[in-house]
């Protein structure tokens, strides 16, 4: 089973306990790369090859041997359709976002062959070979770290490149490159943003689990990037007495005032928890300006007084809200919130076709340093198969949040 993070969580745990929640997080955009985002316009209301719109309870369940469209040009989408858990959820979101992308780009030429690698190493090296054999340049998928070290053996040695949607950068590599959201683009911004307003002595309280671990390292990177100091890290186990043990640890230099930021990115119930305890110790924000995470974008944390005035990062929110709608319109039921980068990957990969014929497949091309703009935001591929994110930045309401520096739309700054 994969142990990369997915939001905070092991891609393992997301599985088990079906946790990937759909939330209206970033703007509209189609695709395209930022320096010719023309090429890549799409249709403005889901429809079929035959002109027809779909039925509203036509959810799509993606099968072994199923393909969409009919071009050119093939690649593969390899998803555990058959998997336990809600990894199968998550499949059919991603085919169903690469149908409505494949409708929605005009003139399209691809062909997409859809695998299932039932969420394991064996079923995605088994996937990726057939992908293979039946001629496919480019591979969308897989969805865990093991699955895309699985399958990168076998379209390494032909020169298939991946666009995978791990969150494991280890799987990272040239020809493996991860479009999923990462830790690091959500560390990046905001330490940068922080420093940018003046604030640059961070202590921090991290989850001691694979999630925290990335978080710290990304931390110490960007924090001096940005002429920032780290004070003091603090790491809790998944529980309110290691949580309030921690804390209290912190405690003192934050009274002392010899840190100015604090950062809690940790989801659901637990920055909430330790922001009530520290405000219990007249800690409170405004004293201190608490940073979150991209999985900030959630009722509960939203909805805490502590956490009143707190920044987190995320994409822009009106394309993601406009996608989401138009996939409820195709398929019936809103989609799981990593819906979207099958969208995305669909429509750059036909952009890619349209722009460059056989040559669209490259390092060159996918690593474009220009990046690209899709569903959630700018983004581009590095040469080492990591991505980076062009993201907003939010401030914590009364049970809302208000966008206070919006998402770059280019890479001509540090994001």
């Amino acid at each position: 089973m994969a142990t990369a993070v997915v939001g905070g969580r092991l891609e393992s745990e997301l599985v088990r306990d079906g946790s990937d929640r759909t939330k209206g997080l970033s703007r509209r955009t189609v695709l395209g790369t930022i320096a010719w985002s023309s090429l890549l316009s799409a249709c403005t209301s889901p429809m079929t090859s035959s002109g027809e719109t779909p039925a509203a309870n036509a959810l799509a369940t993606p099968a072994a041997g199923q393909t969409l469209g009919s071009g050119s040009v093939r690649i593969a989408l390899i998803i555990p359709a058959s998997a336990n858990g809600n990894a199968g959820a998550i499949a059919t979101g991603l085919r169903n976002a690469a149908d409505l992308a494949l409708r929605e780009f005009k003139g399209a030429d691809l062909q997409i062959l859809i695998k299932d690698d039932r969420g394991t190493p064996e079923g995605a090296r088994a996937a990726a070979g057939e992908a293979i054999q039946e001629g496919a340049r480019l591979i969308l998928g897989p969805l865990f770290a093991p699955s895309v070290s699985a399958a990168a053996g076998v379209a390494r040695p032909a020169g298939v490149p991946i666009i995978a949607f791990s969150t494991d950068t280890s799987v990272a590599e040239r020809g493996v490159y991860l479009l999923s959201f990462l830790p690091q683009s959500d560390v990046e911004r905001i330490v940068s943003f922080a420093g940018m307003r003046g604030r640059h002595a961070i202590a921090a309280l991290l989850p001691a689990n694979g999630y925290g671990t990335v978080v710290e390292a990304a931390l110490q990177k960007y924090a001096s990037a940005s002429n920032s100091r780290v004070i003091t890290i603090q790491r809790y186990q998944l529980d309110r007495v290691s949580m309030q043990v921690q804390a209290e640890a912190i405690l003192p230099v934050l009274q002392r005032k010899e840190a100015d930021t604090l950062l809690l990115p940790d989801a659901g119930d637990a920055a909430p928890f330790l922001a009530q305890y520290l405000a219990s110790k007249n800690i409170r924000q405004g004293d201190i300006q608490i940073l979150g995470s991209g999985q900030w974008d959630d009722p509960r944390i939203l909805a805490e007084p502590a956490l009143r005035g707190a920044w987190y990062p995320g994409p822009d929110r009106a394309a993601y809200s406009a996608f989401a709608a138009r996939y409820q319109a195709a398929f019936g039921a809103p989609p799981v919130r990593t819906a979207s980068l099958g969208y995305d990957a669909v429509s750059l990969a036909a952009g890619l076709a349209a722009r460059y014929g056989q040559q669209a497949f490259t390092a060159q091309t996918i690593a474009n340093p220009n990046g690209f703009l899709g569903v959630d935001g700018a983004f581009r591929f590095l040469p080492d198969g990591i991505n980076q994110r062009g993201l907003a930045v939010y401030e914590v309401g009364t049970g809302t949040a208000t966008q206070i520096d919006p998402a770059p739309r280019t890479f001509s700054r540090t994001m």
